[in-house]
């Protein structure tokens, strides 16, 4: 007997599951985003160790993330997420008992957001092919932008709390929310009733080769796919524009805009990207019903890169805060039109290790690449002027999308008026 899906999202427990899962990991994720490079920069003083915090984030795709996806499309999806996220539970849940107990170090630290990261591609992997199956594919920016849509009002509401809470406690102590959210997400998701994987059977034993296998059959679709392989090498230009930003901004908001590493200035900072993400996820089903993927892409990218240049320069943190606004307006919707352009065009069976791959190339090496580019640059030139030669490189992007299939894709897909 099949179980009726019911029409729109909000009434459908099992999205409505999936959405709180979500929901949770991310608030204490964005908790744990902001307390781990604070926590680094307290204990070692270092502009370089603090942006290796953020490489570490994004270090295991570059690794590991092409194994992850292609295990994720064989293993059960529900299994493999509530299992990465009881992992995760202890693994940063071991921060603050470690500093409870006087024994916490930055080794400690880098070794936890390595492995945390490293443990999470299973996870997406797995994440990402579930919702299309959980959703069908019709719905998937939809689902996707209810997602966002909760992704930027945490963001948006988390940072400034979480400004004030690291002025009376300790960031190691506020890792504990992050651990317990990895709890409850788990709980959240074993209680999703439909499948969120569709058959395997009549698949190869799992065996070395056969991995390998699955991994060039990934592969071979992202690049075969024009608007895939563009998407993703924009991604991983714009994400290596981002992750040195991302690396230096702790440092950034301390030495240049001269408002610490913690309070309501710092927190807000931080949490006005989360208002510029609310409006792309608001926006994107709306944008989608008047232009298609490759249209919106080529439209919001020199947006993304020309605030990406201009943010590290502003005078104030006021002036900062606007600037950042803007820019998380058309980075966010860059990276959610991606991602949800993926999850339609990707056969089920291939799901999981095209996202990966597509992750390892945009988030894993230009997320990795440029948050170590970025630390150096802001250790040899200072954080401003090392934020905006990372900015530059978003430049890059968009000269390659402007000269990319993309055009021809926008034009193919142009809606017909009358």
């Amino acid at each position: 007997m099949t179980t009726a899906v019911p029409g729109r999202l909000r009434d459908d427990p099992d999205f409505r599951r999936y959405w709180l899962a979500r929901a949770l990991s991310i608030t204490g994720s964005m908790v744990t985003a902001i307390a781990l490079p604070v926590l680094v920069y307290r204990l070692s003083g270092s502009t370089v160790l603090t942006a290796v915090v953020t490489a570490l984030e994004s270090a295991p795709y570059l690794l590991a993330g092409l194994f992850a996806g292609a295990l994720a499309d064989r293993w059960n999806r529900r299994r493999t997420m509530v299992t990465a996220d009881a992992i995760n539970a202890v693994l940063v849940g071991s921060v603050p008992v470690a500093h409870l107990f006087g024994v916490l170090t930055v080794v400690q630290v880098l070794i936890v957001a390595f492995t945390v990261q490293a443990v999470y591609t299973f996870f997406d992997g797995a994440n990402f092919g579930a919702l299309p199956v959980l959703v069908g594919r019709a719905r998937v920016a939809q689902a996707n932008s209810a997602v966002w849509t909760a992704s930027s009002l945490i963001e948006l509401l988390v940072p400034p709390a979480t400004g004030l809470l690291l002025a009376v406690l300790d960031p190691a102590s506020l890792l504990t929310l992050d651990a317990l959210s990895f709890a409850a997400s788990a709980f959240a998701v074993r209680g999703i009733v439909r499948a969120m994987s569709e058959s395997r059977d009549g698949q190869p034993p799992l065996r070395p080769k056969v991995v390998l296998n699955d991994i060039g059959d990934g592969l071979r679709f992202l690049v075969r796919h024009a608007g895939v392989r563009t998407m993703t090498i924009i991604g991983s230009v714009q994400s290596f524009a981002g992750g040195g930003f991302m690396a230096l901004i702790v440092v950034w908001c301390d030495r240049v805009l001269d408002i610490g590493t913690s309070g309501v200035r710092f927190g807000l900072v931080w949490g006005v990207w989360g208002i510029g993400g609310l409006i792309a996820a608001l926006s994107l089903p709306r944008l989608l019903k008047r232009m298609p993927p490759a249209a919106i892409t080529l439209y919001a990218l020199p947006m993304s890169a020309l605030l990406g240049v201009l943010a590290p320069l502003s005078p104030n943190w006021v002036v900062a805060s606007l600037a950042l606004l803007v820019w998380g307006s058309a980075y966010v919707l860059v990276i959610v039109n991606a991602v949800s352009y993926r999850q339609q065009v990707t056969p089920e069976n291939l799901l999981g290790r095209v996202n990966t791959a597509g992750r390892m190339l945009s988030w894993g090496v230009g997320w990795t690449f440029g948050s170590v580019v970025g630390g150096l640059l802001g250790n040899a030139f200072g954080p401003r002027t090392g934020m905006v030669l990372m900015g530059l490189f978003g430049c890059a992007g968009v000269v390659v999308a402007w000269t990319s299939p993309l055009r021809r894709i926008a034009a193919d897909h142009e809606p017909q008026v009358g």
